[in-house]
């Protein structure tokens, strides 16, 4: 079976995440966005893994173990775990060396790739790392390869992260055999967030063992996610009034800006460029979407995602259609069109790449626009 997979979100006990980020909204979202399989994240805190274990899951709905760690040079890595037993078994052996594991979601484990890894391993669980090549706590922005970070131990999975997509990876030699993931590191169960990305997994077993197996065979389907320029560190930018450089620029201005004295951050695509070999790995298909509240919001001309007629319009198109991915990936745009005929014209457009494209970088996002609305 095809499974749709967001195997990296947050909790309600992590920074800057939503109240609402608790197991009966995180379900409810993947309903509406057509996710069958969900990563709990933020396993490690013993008051949210007993959550999810007292919430109630149906059959149509694969629950994963996950979690990210800020190890050793605050890189962070993404793990995922066969069973809540494994999730328990890991919390007691990190926990002695975790200041915060109790409150934070996202817990500081002062270990070096390699060791939080070595640990992973032991409890059946799988791991790399997460968002591998943005300019903050990625593997990339401190290591210059992964057997720096992870030794000897080997890397199951590496995440795109929003700035980057397969293409980014797949000239880099050392990942020519690691699987790419695609997810959505949500903060929110709004379906603008919740599985924004997702990974397209061949599934032999329909339980998080199935789910680990997959990815430990490279049964990646397709990767499905953002256009890269959208991400918010996609091009090289002052972090305080994103003007955009040049990789050359920012070297000359030894990464200062001129403007405000604000720092040069390294975009995604200047460091993927600059660890690629030029040899390209073959790779599954990678599908760019948009968030289709965000195509919503374009075509009836408001401020935000979040007003009544926006959110008015993306019920309908759920209602009639089931899920959004269905409605981005599957959905005729005549049968769109039944709905509006606006809206049809611009699926019709993302689909077809007929998008201007404004990249993001220095943390804030990029922004797209759809001609001839």
């Amino acid at each position: 079976m095809q499974a749709a997979a967001d195997l990296h979100i947050h909790s309600c006990f992590s920074m800057a995440s939503s109240p609402r980020m608790v197991p009966f909204e995180i379900i409810r979202g993947c309903r509406v966005k057509g996710i069958s399989v969900i990563g709990t994240g933020d396993i490690l805190h013993p008051e949210w893994r007993q959550m999810w274990q007292d919430t109630p899951v149906d059959d149509d709905i694969i629950v994963v173990p996950t979690t990210e760690v800020e190890g050793s040079g605050r890189v962070h890595h993404l793990i995922l775990l066969p069973d809540f037993d494994a999730a328990q078994d890991l919390a007691r052996r990190l926990g002695p060396m975790s200041s915060d594991m109790n409150r934070n979601g996202r817990p500081r484990v002062p270990l070096s790739g390699e060791e939080i890894l070595s640990h992973v391993h032991a409890v059946g669980g799988i791991g790399g790392p997460a968002h591998a090549f943005t300019p903050y706590t990625s593997v990339y922005a401190v290591h210059a390869s992964l057997s720096s970070c992870y030794g000897d131990e080997p890397v199951d999975l590496l995440e795109l992260g929003l700035s980057a997509d397969s293409r980014y990876g797949a000239g880099i030699t050392e990942l020519a055999h690691v699987p790419f993931l695609t997810n959505s590191d949500a903060h929110s169960p709004e379906p603008s967030k919740l599985g924004r990305e997702f990974t397209v997994l061949s599934l032999d077993r329909a339980d998080s063992y199935g789910v680990l197996s997959a990815i430990r065979q490279g049964k990646i389907v397709m990767n499905v996610g953002f256009f890269p320029e959208e991400g918010k560190y996609n091009r090289t930018a002052c972090s305080r009034c994103f003007r955009q450089y040049t990789l050359q620029e920012a070297i000359s201005y030894s990464w200062k800006c001129p403007d405000d004295g604000g720092r040069i951050k390294k975009g995604v695509a200047e460091r993927a460029e600059s660890l690629s070999s030029g040899i390209i790995s073959e790779r599954p298909p990678y599908l760019h979407v948009i968030p289709l509240s965000e195509i919503i919001q374009r075509v009836l001309d408001t401020k935000s995602p979040a007003t009544r007629r926006c959110r008015d319009l993306y019920l309908q198109c759920i209602d009639k259609f089931g899920d959004e991915i269905t409605v981005l990936m599957k959905t005729s745009p005549e049968a769109i069109a039944s709905v509006d005929i606006r809206l049809s014209h611009a699926i019709r457009a993302f689909r077809e790449g007929n998008i201007i494209l404004h990249p993001g970088g220095g943390g804030k996002y990029g922004s797209f626009e759809i001609p001839d609305l």
